[in-house]
């Protein structure tokens, strides 16, 4: 099946606490899903409307993350959450179900019509929060396969939160997330949510895609400030801190940070 292309510029929606999330105790978990929903086909308007190109559902009010598979009402949500965006707008969108369920964000994008996962392990071992995080690209792959659904891989290489004990070296670990691993996109980012990329190790990631023809995006901390940078490099963009109010992960989106992050980007791209 043939792949489609991914967007350069993508919004992240940091989804509130779902059902079972420690974050969202006391709350009936329909009210829980409710909330989310509409937050979600909010933000994703407003994104698009905006100029951005795609967009990433990701489940980040449910900390502490599990680091594989997460519970059944947590793919219910998503799969509801999905569903709903993708009626209320025509851009990609993709799904980041964290810490590491590849299987369900493969499943719930297949299902709701969405286009690509983001998977923060997708080969070697990183050691996070969550305790050892192993990448299972085998039977994400083969999974992909069965269901015949054609949704893109994007691949997370030297995920921030996390550090890698398979393979220190940047170059190495793009090129096997791309010729191992079969990504189809590879994505680098700082040491946590909202830190800059290192630009010597964005420069490297830059020539280790180039001779794999995949897609390199900065998968944190990309400002108005550091976009330029960011682009003469050829690299997309994955952003939301820089996109909410006071540049804070999770706070509501500002209008004003957007216009002006939508403006800078295209600049950046003439």
């Amino acid at each position: 099946m043939a792949r489609k292309r991914f967007p350069s510029l993508i919004g992240v929606i940091h989804l509130p606490p779902l059902a079972g999330a420690p974050k969202g105790e006391g709350t009936p978990p329909s009210e829980l899903l409710q909330t989310a929903g509409l937050q979600a086909v909010k933000e994703a308007q407003l994104l698009s409307r905006a100029g951005f190109e795609g967009l990433i559902l990701e489940n980040f009010g449910d900390v502490p993350f599990y680091k594989n598979r997460v519970p059944p009402e947590t793919i219910a949500s998503m799969a509801v959450i999905a569903a709903a965006v993708r009626e209320s707008t025509r851009i990609p969108i993709g799904l980041n179900v964290l810490r590491n369920d590849g299987p369900s964000a493969l499943a719930i994008a297949s299902v709701t019509g969405c286009d690509f996962v983001r998977i923060n392990v997708l080969s070697g071992v990183a050691a996070a929060d969550q305790g050892l995080l192993e990448g299972e690209a085998a039977f994400l792959l083969r999974e992909r396969q069965r269901l015949g659904s054609g949704i893109m891989i994007l691949a997370d290489v030297h995920v921030k939160h996390a550090r890698m004990l398979s393979s220190t070296d940047l170059t190495q670990a793009v090129e096997d997330a791309a010729s191992r691993a079969l990504a189809d996109g590879v994505i680098v980012s700082g040491s946590g949510t909202g830190k800059p990329v290192d630009l010597l190790a964005l420069q490297q990631a830059s020539l280790a895609v180039k001779s794999r023809g995949i897609p390199l995006f900065v998968g944190s901390g990309a400002t108005a400030e550091t976009l330029r940078d960011i682009r003469k490099l050829g690299a997309g963009v994955i952003v939301s801190s820089a996109l909410r109010r006071g540049g804070k992960a999770g706070a509501p989106l500002d209008p004003r940070r957007i216009r002006e992050f939508v403006k800078v980007y295209r600049s950046a791209r003439r």
